[in-house]
């Protein structure tokens, strides 16, 4: 195999990842002269270097390092023509449990389980798979339109060999089961690509992982196409088009806030206007628009990155999220001096942003000079089109496909502003809010039930939240 300079090399016939484990050695990078940079564990088998040097043709160089990193190279190495998700039949993946099969990561079997553990995810539209240590064994969930429900679990024999693959995709250290982990994976579905943040946990009974799946490839949606009210949508539409100012969406996690973000920015005239958005983590792509993601082990925080695009001469900001007194402060600061900056917040209403950014050390005055409108928002389940809420395949038997926003919109105005500024009480805002058009959520969420787009229950549920 004639490998080109600098390329990053990859297997080649007669080495395997049993020869790699077996030798303690891996190929691992094409020095400028074209050598082969082959690491080395402190105990590995030296004659390996020449049969390597000789695999690849190529003059070999001895790079040693510790055990764990030829251990974690070889997993890399060897495992990243599995990372795309293949299709296969139910009928073979059947036949391939049924075989002989070691408790190992590598193993076909476990490779199988978990590809199609994703495809399936990813074909439900679940935003998570949980894989939960039990005393049994392996339990998986879906989180599907935010409702957890549960998914088809590996043997219990291949209850670890499944964690640590998993563990091996994300590039964590699998052999570390006491301490927290964070990774991600990348993967190519059909022609998708695929975002997954992996977090592990370790347990009574082993370690919990959770995988956020996010679809690279998704189209970001209008803001026509999130079931708002008229009057809501007309607002937020007018809010969006501001030259200046702060805008704001609320909820909990998982209410699809960055959804209505994006939407937002969608109505701006990318041609004409610098955006830039910091994102943890980015999404989606938008042509035309530059997106920070957040890299904490960087350096590369909220505020720290708002601090250096406010250089970058934008017209319009998005920030993925206000969690802390120093990016809050600055993102007042940027929509004083001209700029429109959207963000989100975490608070249950819309009225509730004001005391929040308060709490976060921004001066009474400078919120309601500021603070342009406040969009709150919740996502509630749709009553499934195939079966009419009955239960059917397509819905997994929950009655439900598919999610609709339910919003309240507070538009700031002369009296809201002064008495932000007069640091007037919560249940003050709320009346004047209301007196300036304001509906509330729950009104917006009952006449989705009367439309028959969802249920009784599903508003309750999500609303009592």
């Amino acid at each position: 195999m004639q490998i080109e300079s600098n390329e990053t090399p990859s297997l080649v016939a007669g080495v395997t990842r049993e020869y790699l484990l077996h030798h303690k050695v891996c190929p691992k990078a094409l020095d400028a002269s074209g050598a082969l940079v082959v690491a080395t564990a402190p105990n590995a088998l030296r004659e390996a270097i020449g049969e390597l040097a000789g695999a690849y043709n190529r003059l070999a160089i001895i790079d040693e390092v510790s055990i764990a990193e030829v251990e974690r190279l070889i997993e890399r190495l060897t495992t990243e023509s599995d990372r795309s998700i293949e299709l296969a039949s139910a009928d073979a993946y059947a036949d391939e449990l049924s075989t002989d099969v070691r408790d190992l990561a590598n193993q076909p079997p476990v490779v199988r389980y978990v590809n199609l553990l994703v495809r399936d995810a990813y074909d439900a539209g679940a935003s998570d798979i949980h894989l939960e240590a039990q005393p049994g064994g392996l339990a998986v969930r879906f989180r599907l339109d935010g409702v957890l429900t549960a998914a088809p679990p590996p043997p219990q024999s291949l209850h670890h060999a499944v964690v640590s693959r998993v563990k091996l995709l994300a590039e964590l250290d699998i052999a570390e089961r006491r301490k927290p982990q964070d990774g991600r994976i990348r993967v190519r579905l059909e022609s998708r690509e695929l975002d997954m943040r992996v977090s592990t946990v370790p347990t009574v009974f082993g370690e919990s992982v959770v995988l956020r799946l996010l679809d690279r490839g998704g189209r970001p949606v209008g803001l026509e196409e999130l079931g708002m009210p008229s009057d809501v949508l007309h607002g937020v539409t007018r809010l969006a088009a501001r030259s200046h100012g702060l805008v704001l969406v609320t909820g909990p996690t998982g209410s699809g806030k960055t959804t209505t973000l994006y939407a937002a920015l969608q109505s701006r005239d990318f041609a004409a206007e610098k955006i830039v958005t910091v994102e943890d983590p980015v999404e989606y792509q938008l042509a035309g628009v530059t997106q920070v993601p957040v890299h904490r082990q960087a350096g590369v925080t909220f505020s720290s990155a708002l601090r250096s695009i406010l250089r970058q001469d934008p017209d319009v900001v998005m920030i993925g999220e206000m969690r802390d007194s120093e990016t809050a402060e600055i993102a007042v600061q940027a929509a004083m001096t001209g700029h429109l900056v959207f963000s989100t917040l975490h608070t249950n209403d819309a009225v509730g942003a004001i005391p929040r950014l308060l709490d976060l050390g921004v001066p009474e005055y400078l919120v309601a000079a500021t603070v342009e409108g406040v969009l709150a928002q919740r996502l509630v389940r749709t009553v499934c089109g195939e079966c009419q809420g009955n239960g059917c395949k397509p819905c997994r038997g929950t009655g439900y496909k598919g999610r609709v926003g339910v919003f309240e919109l507070v538009s700031m105005n002369d009296e809201l502003r002064d008495a932000v500024a007069g640091r007037a009480p919560r249940e003050t805002l709320r009346r004047l809010a209301s007196e300036a058009g304001m509906r509330p959520m729950s009104e917006d969420a009952f006449a989705k039930v009367r439309a028959g787009l969802t249920t009784a229950e599903e508003v309750r549920r999500v609303l009592a939240a």
